[in-house]
């Protein structure tokens, strides 16, 4: 019998549509990402996270019809998130997060995968500042129109939109 290589991974989990009840999981794990990653523009001791208003906007977003909420369960965490993407009818991913401690584990470019935006320009807004975010998009394919608008949350930075070619597949170059 053979035994298990501890240093697999386990099975992924599988995605699945959100529900109202994901509400409270999307914001924690959008809080953990923007917290993690997005303090040198918005510093906590600013500008606190507005968990009230995120919780608010993820109750909006899943009872809008034109939006699509897709979620990755945490398989080893019952009732946990490892990630989330929400994109609408025009083909705009509104959001995307992965839980800071599965960084670099695919789970976005899964995400992004699984949302399939069905459109021949795909888009979506970042901000400027999170370098992070914007050398991923880069790396699979996604690149700046030029336009730029302030952000929804104090002090209001500049957001930049993103788009992809048609035909680009999200897995990132060949080779």
């Amino acid at each position: 019998m053979r035994r298990p290589d501890p240093s697999a991974r386990p099975a992924p989990a599988e995605i699945r549509p959100a529900t109202p009840e994901d509400a409270d999981r999307l914001t924690t794990v959008e809080r953990a990402a923007s917290l993690a990653a997005l303090g040198h523009v918005f510093p906590p001791d600013e500008y606190p996270y507005p968990t009230d208003d995120v919780r608010a906007r993820w109750v909006r977003t899943l009872a809008d019809a034109a939006v699509t909420v897709l979620v990755l369960d945490d398989e080893l965490r019952p009732g946990a998130l490892v990630a989330f993407v929400a994109v609408d009818d025009t083909g705009c991913v509104r959001h995307l997060g992965v839980r800071p401690r599965s960084w670099g584990h695919g789970h976005a470019r899964r995400m992004l995968e699984a949302a399939n935006t069905r459109t021949d320009r795909p888009r979506l807004w970042v901000l400027e500042g999170n370098t992070r975010a914007r050398g991923l998009y880069e790396h699979l394919g996604w690149r700046a129109t030029g336009r730029s608008r302030a952000a929804e949350w104090p002090p209001y930075p500049t957001e930049v939109e993103l788009t992809r070619t048609a035909g680009r597949d999200v897995r990132g170059p060949a080779g």
